[in-house]
């Protein structure tokens, strides 16, 4: 990790993906599939995956089972955010701790210079590292505390 911690090092990179046109069983089976709780909605040009979207589990519950809709009619595209928030690779985490608060989203697809998609960033990804940090601090002051018993017995 360098000294200045980007989203790009903290993003996981495997990215479970769905098209538009994936029927919304089908995007909740990838889900329990890979035990995830959002897709990244991709459109491929060139050879080059766009993202256009995001599915959560809370997008199906919320507006297709609670509203007695039959998701078995519905597709992706039906369901799926597409005020898109992304974040690039080289965006500092503090950075996109602030878009995550300031656009209220627990997810963010990672894309970079060229809008690719790259990976995906939860608030778990930051919560994860954030205990590795607090968990260095406790073992420094733990670590000073024996110093100063072992300098001044």
């Amino acid at each position: 990790m360098s000294e200045r911690l980007t989203t790009g090092e903290i993003c996981t990179r495997s990215v479970v993906i769905a098209f538009r046109g994936t029927t919304l069983n089908g995007a909740a089976r990838l889900m329990r599939e890979n035990h995830v709780g959002c897709l990244v909605v991709v459109e491929e040009l060139e050879g080059e995956r766009l993202v256009v979207g995001v599915l959560t589990d809370r997008d199906i519950v919320t507006a297709v089972v609670a509203s007695d809709i039959d998701p078995g009619t519905m597709r992706v595209e039906d369901v799926m955010t597409t005020d898109l928030v992304t974040a690039r690779e080289d965006d500092s985490v503090i950075d996109l701790l602030r878009t995550m608060r300031r656009k209220g989203v627990r997810r963010i697809p990672v894309v970079d210079g060229q809008g690719q998609l790259v990976g995906v960033v939860t608030l778990d990804d930051v919560l994860d590292i954030l205990s590795q940090e607090f968990g260095l601090l406790v073992a420094a002051i733990d670590s000073e505390g024996k110093r100063e018993h072992q300098v001044r017995r």
